[in-house]
Formats: C-alpha cells, structure tokens, sequence
C-alpha cells in the first residue's frame, strides 16, 4: 500500500495541472474537488508504517500520528469541498478559485507525511503560502490587508524554519536528512539551542502562539466560510505536526520544555481573554484557536521537560479533535448566517454541543481530547493552569454561541442550502463520534472517560466558566477591540509592519495571476529547500 503515499500527496496537485492546462475540464474538477481528498483518507486507513523515497531528494512516510492527522485533514477538506461548491457557485468553475484551493490542499495533506526536511519544507510551503489566496479570496480591501499580514508571518515563518533545518542538517553526523535521524542526534548536537530556537519560532507562527499570532484574527476573519474551515481545521495543523516530529521527547529538556509550557499556557488565555471582546463570531473561533494551539503548545512542553515519547500521538490526538470542531464551527457559522431562526435549531445545537465539547464536555470528543493529555500535564500547576484554561474556553464558547446566533438571516424562512448543512452536520458527527474511536489506541481503556472521578475533572471548570460568563455578560461596558489586537493597539509599530507587509506582499496583482501564481509557489518552496542543502 505504499503507493498511496504520493497518490494521497500528489493527487490534488494533478486535478491543479488538469484545470490550469485543460481549461474544459475546470467545470468537472469543480464538482471533483470534494473528491480530492479521497486518496488521504486511504492513505490514513490503509498505510499507516509505509514507506516510500520519490525521485530526488523527496520521501514520505506515514506513522500513527501522522495518519490521524492525514485523515481528519482529508475528512475536513472534503466537508468543506461540499460546502464550496453551493457557497461560491459558478467562481468555483475559475482557476483561481480551484488552484489556490488544490495546492493549499496539497501542502496540507503532504507535510503528515513528509519524511525528510526536504519534503516537510516543501509541503509546509505550499500550504503557507498558498494559504493567502485562500485568505484573500473575496478580493476585498479588508481581505487583501488580512493577506498582507499572512504574506508577511508566513514568509517570516518560512525564514525561521529554513534556519532551523540549516541547523538541524548541519548537526547531524551521518549527514542524513531522514526526520527520525536529524532529531536522533538533535540532543546532542553542538547546535541544539539554536534549531530549538528556530523551530519553536517557525512552528509557532503556523499555530499562530502569541505575539507571533497577528495574522490569525483578520486572516480567518476576512476568509470565506469555507476557506477558515480549512484553514482554522487542517492547514494550521502543519504547525502541530512540527512539534511532534521535530521535538525530541525521547529526551527531557526541562528548560526548553518549561519555557514552551509558559508560552503555551499564554497563549491559551490571552486569545480567550481577547476573544472575549469580539463581536465578530470568526473573530471568536479564530481567538479560540489562539488558546486552543496554546493549549497544545503547553502539553508539547510539559512532554519535552519530562521526556514524554507518548507525546506526538497524544497532540496528534487533541489536534484531531481541534480539526473537525473548529473547522466544523466555521461550516455552522456559513450555515446560520443562511438560516432564518424558524429552522435554526437543527444547525444552532449541534454547535452548541462541539463548542462545549471544544471546553471539554463530558462524554463529547472534546472530553476525550482533555483525557488524553492529562497525564502529561500531572497534577501540578501545570495541570491546574489545564483546567482553568477548560474554565476560561467555556465562557469564549458560550460568547460565540451568543455571537453566532445574532448573525441568523433576517428572512424568518430562509434555509441553507442542504450541501453547506450537510457539510457542518458531517463534521460535527466527526467531532463528536470519530474520537471515541481512536482513544484506546492513543489513551488506553474508554472506561477512563466515564469514572466518576473523570467527569467531575472535566465538569467543574465547565461550572466555573459558565458561572463566570453569566458575570462577564452582565456587564454594562464590556471592552471591544477589533481583530488584530497587537497590530491595533501598537499604532506607530504597526505603520513599519504594514509598510513591511506591503513591500513583501507588492507583487500580489500579479501573484493572484494565474497561471503564474502556482509556478510562482512551487519555485519558491523548492528555492527554499535548495538553499538549504547547499548550507550543507
């Protein structure tokens, strides 16, 4: 089965060539692109320990925690290529539309299985950088200025990892390229500090950790529904697949552990704290997945600073959850916005029950997601800090229930079209069941999740937060900041960002050209992976 290794990475990059040089197929490959990640989904069920080197300097492989992030991806991506064809319509029929969307695709099913740091680079590229036509797709001036922004941390990103697999290359002695190898010799390499440096600052801007977090409200606010389905869902899940392959939790590094935790835990309640003021519900969830890449940053670091090698299967797992909730979210919010109140209830409470469960609601997905970390937290202040950010993401989501509701159409009779609903009930089903499936393989036995002693862990900082969201709505003069908060509170800084932004991000008329934008991609990402082999 090792041939579905480049079939699952390469097939949405063919249905791009098809469009882009065969314009009479580009009616077909709209309706296929639901399709296009069929072949991930096999790849996840039926390769799992494949192997496979391609020509050149590429290699894939899929291990347990990449596949479950291979497959709900896939599962994400084609809910969401359900949903694209009713929201855009006929726009879905033109090149810009289908190639933005089928090489983001391909970077972000390719990097779960990227097997050196010439593939992983690659991959990560391409689902970076050609994030920004998702982002700017509406080609509004609100959606070229959040692109803007992305162009520019995705660029910074790509910076900070091509110095950190410089270091990581440059530090092996076998002179390998092999993943497993580069991080093998990693503890002891005279350039340790340094690569860990680079790949939590690279790795950090995909998750969007703060203050590398700025380009994650106004991106995935100004996106198309779908688009911040696959964005918020699968691409943003390159960083967390960073973390698990790159860190060596063979190997207790308590400092660098530690400090990862503290930017974690950070970062989990400084977008709740924010998102709290928004009144915009994708302002809300792109805030919640601030906390949430926060939440998942902290476990990676209390895994380093104890030497967890559990730990890429367990962040695999709370990510997989994270991938069908949040993308799932952005769907139900494209299905309200379409809805009048008299058929509102069959979408408004499924996504009560994900939004909860995101908080960790018991017997949810979302509860099994905090079971599986736990342990790594302990029961220290770590663990404690684990709980209240429970607490502190409860109140978020029941603000964004509150947010979501008041965006229902105004037409008391209007309905979803049934492609967009179905898409969001699917990924809700996803969010709620597919765990259930997968915990005894990563957290032991399922019983865990119903003791007494288990769900009154995960239920009183559920009370505690819904307590304080009842405070926290009564106020009078609550504070309201727009998407962006470091770039809007931090004016005369944000002027040289911008003019920064503008200049990385001038060419992008002619970016947003096809068919010169994708050639233009792949040159860049392979430029990239060039210079670093010849810093070897």
């Amino acid at each position: 089965m090792n041939a579905l290794l480049p079939i699952a990475a390469l097939f949405p990059l063919a249905l791009f060539v098809l469009s882009a040089l065969w314009p009479a197929w580009r009616p077909r490959v709209a309706r296929l692109l639901w399709l296009a990640p069929l072949p991930a989904l096999a790849a996840a069920l039926f390769a799992i320990g494949g192997a496979l080197a391609l020509p050149g300097p590429l290699a894939l492989a899929l291990d347990f925690p990449g596949a479950m992030l291979l497959g709900a991806a896939g599962l994400i991506w084609m809910a969401a290529g359900i949903a694209t064809l009713a929201f855009w319509g006929e726009k879905l029929e033109t090149l810009p539309y289908q190639s933005w969307w089928l090489l983001t695709m391909t970077g972000s099913l390719a990097v779960f299985m990227a097997s050196n740091l010439v593939t992983f680079y690659l991959a990560f590229s391409l689902v970076s950088l050609a994030g920004y036509g998702l982002v700017t797709r509406d080609g509004s001036a609100r959606a070229l200025r959040a692109g803007r922004v992305y162009f520019t941390l995705a660029v910074i990103g790509e910076a900070f990892l091509l110095t950190a697999f410089v270091l990581l290359a440059v530090g092996t002695p076998s002179g390998s390229i092999a993943i497993p190898d580069v991080v093998a010799a990693l503890a002891a390499s005279p350039l340790r500090d340094a690569a860990l440096l680079f790949l939590l600052l690279g790795f950090g801007t995909k998750m969007g950790l703060v203050p590398l977090h700025v380009w994650m409200p106004p991106s995935y606010t100004a996106a198309p529904f779908p688009a911040a389905a696959v964005l918020s869902g699968a691409a943003v899940k390159a960083g967390v697949i960073g973390l698990a392959r790159f860190l060596p939790f063979g190997t207790a590094l308590s400092g660098w552990g530690e400090a990862l935790a503290i930017i974690g835990f950070f970062s989990a309640f400084f977008g709740v704290a924010i998102g709290l003021t928004q009144r915009n519900p994708k302002a809300v969830l792109a805030y919640s997945s601030i906390s949430q890449m926060g939440v998942i940053a902290a476990v990676a670091g209390m895994s380093l600073a104890g030497g967890r090698a559990a730990a890429p299967s367990e962040l695999a797992f709370y990510a997989l959850h994270h991938v069908f909730a949040k993308g799932g979210l952005f769907l139900a919010l494209a299905a309200i916005a379409m809805t009048g109140p008299r058929h509102l209830r069959p979408i408004l409470w499924p996504a009560v029950v994900v939004a909860l469960g995101i908080a960790g609601l018991p017997l949810t997905g979302g509860a099994l997601a905090k079971l599986a970390v736990k342990d790594a937290l302990g029961d220290g202040l770590a663990g404690l800090l684990g709980s209240l950010s429970a607490a502190a993401t409860t109140m978020l989501m029941l603000h964004f229930i509150v947010r979501a509701r008041a965006t229902a159409a105004s037409d008391t009779s209007a309905e979803a079209p049934f492609a967009i609903r179905a898409a969001w009930w699917g990924a809700a089903a996803a969010a709620l069941l597919l765990p259930w499936l997968l915990f005894p393989s990563v957290a032991g036995n399922l019983r865990k999740a119903v003791e007494a002693k288990s769900l009154f862990a995960l239920a009183w900082p559920m009370l505690l937060g819904g307590a304080a969201f009842m405070g926290w709505s009564r106020l009078r003069h609550r504070p309201e900041l727009p998407p962006g908060d470091v770039l809007v509170l931090m004016r005369p800084a944000t002027t040289r960002f911008y003019r920064l932004a503008d200049r990385i991000a001038g060419m992008e008329a002619w970016i947003t050209t096809w068919p010169v934008a994708g050639t233009l991609l792949l040159l860049l990402a392979i430029g990239f992976a060039g210079a670093m082999l010849a810093a070897r």
